[in-house]
């Protein structure tokens, strides 16, 4: 079983962060960061949607896919994802959404359909517009904050000096995940970058 949609219709691969130069480097960003990468290999550019996210249509490992960047804020970025989706008409199953995790060590990448939002505020806006848990996740690391350090401080801060010299590694194998998870499914990318330390 491999979890794979049978249509041929496109995959909509969203990167949550948030909008704008400030943010720019945050942990909360990854998201944005995948996506970017991805847009690179791919040789698009992400260009102003009117569901008020940029968007590339691209071919990711020979599939046709969807890049999307919401430009509300994390906080809202249900609106833009259902309104890409809608204009795409993408089912659920076949979004993936990119986004960083506290609950898992910084330079590892974990997947995983459905589940709960473990407190992202991004997930959370996502769940409630589409009206569904069941879109695929792809959840890069950014480790929990040192001491007593607000969690949402933690996520609003640029990744650390020794976190930026590994974040390049991290970034190509969310976005090799991505990918794998397009031709191959969900259980195989797990057996493949859940074994990676």
């Amino acid at each position: 079983m491999t979890n794979i949609p049978t249509d041929d219709g496109p995959w909509l691969v969203v990167g949550l962060g948030n909008p704008g130069p400030d943010y720019a480097g945050n942990r909360h960003n990854a998201g944005f960061m995948v996506v970017d990468l991805l847009a690179q290999r791919a040789g698009a550019r992400l260009k102003s949607h009117r569901s008020r996210a940029d968007v590339a249509e691209v071919r990711l490992a020979g599939a046709r896919a969807v890049l999307a960047r919401p430009l509300s804020f994390m906080n809202l970025s249900g609106g833009p994802v259902t309104a890409v989706r809608g204009f795409y008409k993408i089912e659920p199953a076949r979004i993936i959404v990119v986004h960083d995790e506290l609950d898992i060590p910084f330079g590892t990448v974990r997947l995983k359909q459905g589940g709960g939002d473990n407190g992202h505020n991004g997930l959370r806006s996502i769940t409630s517009s589409l009206g569904t848990r069941d879109y695929l996740r792809v959840r890069v690391g950014v480790g929990r904050p040192p001491g007593r350090m607000d969690a949402a401080a933690f996520v609003l801060r640029d990744f650390g000096t020794a976190e930026r010299r590994d974040l390049p590694l991290l970034l190509e194998h969310a976005a090799d995940s991505v990918e794998m998870l397009i031709t191959h499914g969900l259980e195989p990318t797990q057996n493949r970058y859940h074994a990676l330390l």
